[in-house]
């Protein structure tokens, strides 16, 4: 395959594409609204699973380097109601079916496999164009184009790609999280530290819960989960962090000490995160010279899932490339035909799982989903 591939997006999913493609000899070339690999944070841990996230990473010839980064004994994971008794305690078994790596740390293994100058970074797409015959036009914020004809968009929730493909638009599903962290907790925050362990923490009632990740450096990563109505998330003036931590604080009154420490006890400004989905089975028809990956392609309920499916995305449609050098539109074919059952199941499920944590039976339901026996008693 000669033409070369313009992927928009280097997040995971997009520089997984880029690498296969490379490993493959296939030129690509990411363009990213980032002004550098550290304009930002990249975000907590993610648990990479065996059955998509390190088959994607084997396919890019890099599951070596992705077990160096493990945070060992972070497959852990409780269940704990809201007076913090433990309902379910389930200790890393060190099987690594879906160990813990820090989001920034897979990144950078993922940048520094490819060729320098694959991302052009400070491209911030603001439009893109059909020119006909599967060629089409993208347009960056400096006025800059480039004409292209294989355009993937792998460029998230709000992708300037997926209108050349689809009219659906990602939508508020009626929760809301917001993020705080907690440092050196150990030391200065024993009782959360205890409470959280040392995996994952989900504290649970209905219509609302507490979960927390341990990441490296004894840091708590918390996301406070309520259901509201989008007005209520944007009355909160979150520039007022003092006010906004009180407001947040007050749906958990009458919650346990240890695990209210964690919205009260807060040492970063809290950050608001409205969930949106694409629909479940949200699909398009082929269009020439132009596909979609990730939350681009399949927006869906925070599950664990979406830095996987990305990042399987990506190597499933750079594998399809190779596969197909002479044949582009076979290639993306091949590709959708498989993507589109495989992330309508997926969605589906982050949606149950999802009503599983906020239900009238929460925490119980998601015992009985850990457990296999239903919504526990």
């Amino acid at each position: 395959m000669t033409t070369p591939v313009t992927i928009i997006g280097a997040g995971l999913g997009g520089l997984t594409l880029a690498r296969v493609l490379h490993v493959h000899g296939i030129p690509a070339t990411v363009y990213e609204a980032e002004s550098s690999p550290a304009a930002r944070t990249q975000g907590g841990l993610l648990d990479i699973h065996d059955r998509d996230g390190q088959l994607a990473l084997k396919a890019a010839g890099l599951h070596e380097e992705f077990l160096g980064i493990v945070h060992q004994g972070a497959e852990a994971s409780r269940i704990l109601d809201k007076d913090g008794k433990v309902l379910l305690d389930e200790p890393d078994d060190g099987t690594g079916a879906r160990p813990e790596v820090p989001r920034g740390e897979l990144r950078r293994i993922l940048l520094d496999s490819l060729p320098a100058g694959t991302v052009r970074w400070g491209r911030k797409v603001t439009s893109v164009r059909a020119l006909g015959g599967g060629r089409h036009e993208v347009t960056f914020a400096d006025g800059a184009t480039v004409t292209t004809g294989l355009l993937v968009g792998a460029d998230g929730a709000w992708s300037r790609v997926r209108p050349l493909l689809s009219g659906a638009r990602p939508e508020y599903v009626g929760t809301c999280l917001i993020e705080t962290y907690l440092y050196d907790a150990d030391t200065r925050h024993p009782a959360s530290a205890r409470a959280v362990g040392d995996g994952s923490l989900f504290a649970l009632a209905p219509g609302r819960g507490i979960a927390a990740h341990r990441e490296p450096g004894g840091v708590l990563h918390t996301y406070v989960t309520l259901r509201k109505p989008r007005e209520w998330l944007d009355s909160l003036d979150f520039g007022d962090a003092a006010g906004v931590t009180a407001r947040i604080a007050a749906e958990f009154h009458g919650w346990a000490p240890e695990l209210t420490a964690l919205i009260t006890d807060g040492e970063t400004p809290p950050v608001p995160r409205a969930i949106h989905t694409l629909p479940t089975g949200h699909r398009w028809d082929r269009v020439p010279g132009v596909t979609l990956l990730g939350d681009a392609a399949h927006l869906m309920c925070p599950s664990g899932e979406g830095a996987n499916l990305a990042m399987y995305d990506g190597a499933e449609l750079g594998n399809a490339l190779a596969a197909h050098p002479y044949d582009t539109e076979a290639a993306l074919a091949s590709y959708e035909e498989a993507l589109f059952p495989r992330s309508a199941a997926a969605a589906a499920e982050a949606s149950r799982v999802h009503a599983l944590c906020l239900d009238d039976n929460a925490p119980h339901s998601l015992v009985g989903f850990f457990t296999g026996h239903g919504q526990a008693e």
